[in-house]
């Protein structure tokens, strides 16, 4: 091959990433602002004069989500490994729009009364659903079409499009925080972004609608029916639970640094814009962090970054928001935070390709998306309602920590027993 069809070939690379993963942005952008703007929500849609109530309420719309990920990786995943990546994904998009859309526009709980609350949450439902199947659909896409070598670094782009919409989000949430007084931003300022979102989306469906088929899912002789799916999965439940188990590893962290980083910085007293502003730096470091880790466990393997950095969460988790919460300010947040976006970031860019590998090819969409959305159901998308409780339940800024832990010891865990020995997956 001559130096300049391997450059057009890698060109052809480039610009297949970017075409897969920004449609993975605006549904990661949409997943992710109901929970950035979660307080401002909780006074639209929920009734009551109990502020803390309003905002369980709100967050535990936002987790009612998370609970419709694993149908979501089941049906939806089972529908990619049967007609295709590329028509999959433009069906996920689909479905995350109408979500974003009924958000966007539902009148609030003063106008409509309790029919507010209700169509946000099946908005959400619907979101919910679609991202059941994005992130395993977009991970397996990159693993087929990556060179050999290089997995962990083109599957880390997944993760990569997540923080590049966060940073998305919190710039409008800053610009919008500047130019609007709190009560115009509380009555509709909020909604802005999802306007944004909405508009995109014929943009993006023209992208993905241009993407071609993986070869290897094109040279793959048979595709299994949802019972063959379901029937596999059941016979590898031992794979999809300890998926499970390192996804809490990756999911925990992401959403405390993400979404529940602005109600955080309440909690400690910090203003709005530099909760937003620590917010971005946080998706910044996690977007620099995740595919140079990535690419650092194509050449030293998967298992050591998996155990290294879930046990330094495990250590480090709780005294990192112990010492946090004893000495508030702008610059220790950002420390603690960004120490924390290390660890995410280093673990995740091993993870995501390992969950890609450990998985059996036949059913590798429907596995990996029912592993990860089980963790982000069950622990991921209740980070923030977690937090919110243990903050008041215990009385402490710092026992959101303890959750971090038990996400650091649950990867351990998984990733020695999946790696028994020599970077050997449990078969």
């Amino acid at each position: 091959m001559t130096a300049m069809a391997m450059n057009e070939k890698a060109t052809s690379r480039v610009a297949t990433v970017l075409r897969v993963t920004s449609g993975n942005f605006l549904e990661m952008f949409d997943f992710f602002l109901f929970g950035i703007y979660a307080s401002h929500i909780s006074r639209a849609f929920f009734p009551g004069d109990n502020d803390f109530a309003k905002l369980l309420a709100a967050f535990m719309a936002f987790a009612a989500g998370f609970f419709m990920r694993p149908l979501g990786g089941i049906f939806l995943g089972a529908y990619v490994d049967r007609v295709g990546r590329r028509q999959g994904l433009i069906v996920t998009l689909s479905i995350m729009a109408m979500g974003t859309i009924l958000i966007a526009f539902v009148p609030g709980y003063a106008t409509i009364g309790i029919l507010a609350p209700i169509l946000v949450v099946i908005g959400r439902l619907l979101q919910g659903f679609s991202a059941g199947v994005e992130l395993g659909g977009v991970s397996v896409y990159l693993s087929e079409m990556a060179p050999p070598g290089k997995k962990g670094f083109y599957v880390a782009w997944q993760s990569g499009s997540q923080q590049v919409a966060v940073m998305v989000a919190a710039l409008i949430g800053f610009g919008l925080s500047k130019t609007l007084m709190p009560a115009q931003m509380s009555d509709w300022g909020w909604r802005v972004p999802f306007f944004v979102g909405c508009l995109i989306v014929p943009f993006l469906f023209y992208i993905r609608q241009s993407l071609a088929e993986t070869e290897e899912f094109q040279k793959r002789k048979h595709h299994p029916e949802l019972g063959e799916v379901v029937q596999t999965l059941l016979a590898n439940w031992r794979i999809v639970l300890l998926g499970m188990m390192m996804v809490v590893m990756t999911t925990v962290p992401f959403y405390f640094i993400t979404v529940y980083t602005p109600t955080f910085g309440k909690v400690l007293n910090l203003s709005e814009v530099d909760s937003l502003t620590i917010t971005f730096c946080v998706a910044l470091s996690n977007l620099f962090w995740l595919p140079v880790m990535g690419s650092v466990s194509d050449r030293l393997g998967r298992r050591p970054l998996l155990l290294l950095f879930s046990t330094l969460m495990l250590v480090t988790g709780w005294p990192a928001l112990l010492w946090l919460s004893g000495h508030v300010t702008f610059a220790n947040m950002l420390i603690v935070l960004l120490w924390f976006s290390f660890l995410y970031g280093s673990y995740n860019g091993a993870m995501v390709v390992a969950l890609t590998e450990v998985v059996p090819p036949e059913v590798r969409t429907a596995g990996f998306s029912l592993a990860y959305s089980l963790a982000t159901a069950l622990f991921g998308g209740l980070t923030p309602w977690v937090a919110t409780k243990l903050v008041e339940v215990t009385g402490s800024k710092a026992s959101p920590g303890y959750w971090l832990a038990f996400a650091g010891l649950s990867g351990a865990f998984a990733a020695f027993t999946v790696y028994r020995r020599s970077g050997q997956r449990l078969s």
